[in-house]
C-alpha cells in the first residue's frame, strides 16, 4: 500500500498506528479534515484480514465522517479509529486505557466515540485517560448510548425518502425489509411498526430476528434472501457493500434507506439505482442521528431536547439533498457530496482570504 499517496489523493491530514505489546492493542486513528472543527468518529473494533485492511478502513471511514458531519451542520471534522481484534473475547481494560492515551496525545484534534464493536463501557475505560471521548455512560452531562437516537434519525430520513418516491411522507402500509435487527435496526423497527409498517427482517443473529418478530409481527427470511422480497423500503442496517453488482438486480424496492455505513460498494452502483429510479437515501446523511447527539455534548451538558431537535433536520438534509438531485439530474450520493463539499469550501476559502488579508497588513506596516 502506497500510504502516503492514498493519503494525498483524498487530502487526508493524519494517520497514527497505536501498539501496546502488554495489552494487545494494535489501532489506527485516521484524521481525514479538520476544517470544521476538530475531527469527530468512533472507534471500530474488529477482526480483519490483514493490517493494510484495517488501515484502509479506518481512511474510508474517517473521510465518511467528514462528509457527515458537514452535511449534519456540524462544526466538526472527519476521524475514524479502528481497533484490530476480536471485540467478544480481545477486550480488557489496559487495551482501552493505553488507546486513552493515544487519544489525549493529540490534544483534541481527535475526538472518539462508540462503534461497532465497541460499548459504553469501553468508552467509560478510554474516558480515565482523555476527556476527548463521548458516548461514555449515562451520568450527568453525557449522551450514553446513541443507537436510539440514530434510529429516530432513520426513521425521519425515511419518510424524507417516502415522500419523493411514494408522494408522502407516511409509512403506514408500507412494506419495510430491514436487513440486521441490531441495536440501531430494533428501535427503528419499533418506530416503523408503531406507525403501521410491515417489516420483513433478517440477521444472522437468530435470537435478534426471533425478538423482532415476536415484538413486531414481522416476517423472517434467511440472510441472502432479503434481497428478493417483495417490499416498498430495503433498510441496509448491518455491514456495508450492500448494494453491488449481485443484489441491485435482485431489490424491488422504490426506496433505500438504512443505517449502514458505506451502502455503496462502488459509486457507480448509486448511478445504476439512479438510472432504475430508485430513491437512495445517502448514508451518511440518513444516519447521522448519533453523531449528532453525541456531538452536543461538545456543548457543555448534553441537553437531550436539543440533541433531539437538532436530529430533526435529517428530514430538511435529505430533502435538500433530493431536490439537489432533482435540479441537477444527478445521483443522490453525488448530491449529498456536493453540500457536504460546498460547506467545507466556504470555510476553507473564507481562512484562506483572512490569511491573506492578515499577511497585507503585516506587509504595508
Amino acid at each position: 500500500m502506497e500510504l502516503f499517496s492514498y493519503m494525498a489523493e483524498d487530502d487526508y491530514e493524519q494517520v497514527v498506528i497505536c501498539q501496546d505489546k502488554s495489552s494487545g492493542l494494535k489501532a489506527i486513528i485516521a484524521i481525514h479534515d479538520t476544517t470544521l472543527g476538530p475531527a469527530l468518529g468512533g472507534t471500530r473494533m474488529w477482526t480483519y484480514n490483514s493490517e493494510i485492511d484495517a488501515i484502509e478502513d479506518a481512511l474510508r471511514l474517517a473521510k465518511g465522517m467528514t462528509y457527515k458531519n458537514a452535511a449534519a451542520g456540524l462544526n466538526l471534522g472527519g476521524g475514524k479509529a479502528v481497533i484490530v481484534g476480536d471485540p467478544r473475547q480481545d477486550k480488557n481494560e489496559a487495551m482501552f486505557r493505553a488507546f486513552g492515551r493515544y487519544i489525549q496525545s493529540l490534544n483534541g484534534r481527535y475526538i472518539t466515540a462508540e462503534d461497532v464493536g465497541t460499548t459504553e463501557q469501553d468508552m467509560d475505560l478510554i474516558h480515565l485517560e482523555t476527556n476527548f471521548v463521548t458516548g461514555t455512560s449515562s451520568v450527568a452531562g453525557t449522551s450514553g448510548d446513541p443507537s436510539p437516537v440514530t434510529a429516530y434519525g432513520i426513521y425521519l430520513g425515511m419518510k424524507a425518502a417516502a415522500s419523493v418516491a411514494f408522494g408522502k411522507e407516511s409509512l403506514n402500509g408500507k412494506t419495510v425489509a430491514v436487513q440486521g435487527v441490531g441495536h440501531v435496526a430494533y428501535t427503528l423497527c419499533e418506530y416503523l411498526h408503531e406507525e403501521g409498517a410491515q417489516l420483513i427482517v433478517t440477521d444472522i443473529n437468530k435470537e435478534a430476528v426471533n425478538r423482532a418478530v415476536k415484538s413486531f409481527n414481522a416476517q423472517a427470511v434467511d440472510p441472502n434472501d432479503i434481497y428478493d422480497v417483495n417490499c416498498d423500503i430495503y433498510s441496509p442496517c448491518a455491514l456495508g457493500a450492500t448494494i453491488n453488482d449481485e443484489t441491485i438486480p435482485r431489490i424491488n424496492a422504490k426506496v433505500i434507506a438504512g443505517s449502514a455505513n458505506n451502502q455503496l460498494k462502488e459509486n457507480r452502483h448509486g448511478d445504476i439505482i439512479h438510472e432504475k429510479g430508485i430513491v437512495y437515501a445517502p448514508d451518511y446523511v440518513i444516519n447521522a442521528g448519533g453523531v449528532i447527539n453525541i456531538a452536543d455534548e461538545l456543548n457543555g451538558a448534553y441537553n437531550q431536547a436539543r440533541a433531539m431537535k437538532k436530529v430533526e433536520t435529517i428530514f430538511e438534509n435529505l430533502t435538500k439533498v433530493f431536490d439537489i438531485a432533482n435540479r441537477d439530474n444527478i445521483p443522490t450520493y453525488i448530491a449529498a457530496d456536493r453540500m457536504a463539499e460546498e460547506r467545507i469550501n466556504a470555510v476553507k476559502n473564507a481562512r484562506k482570504q483572512f490569511l491573506l488579508s492578515e499577511k497585507s497588513v503585516l506587509n504595508n506596516k
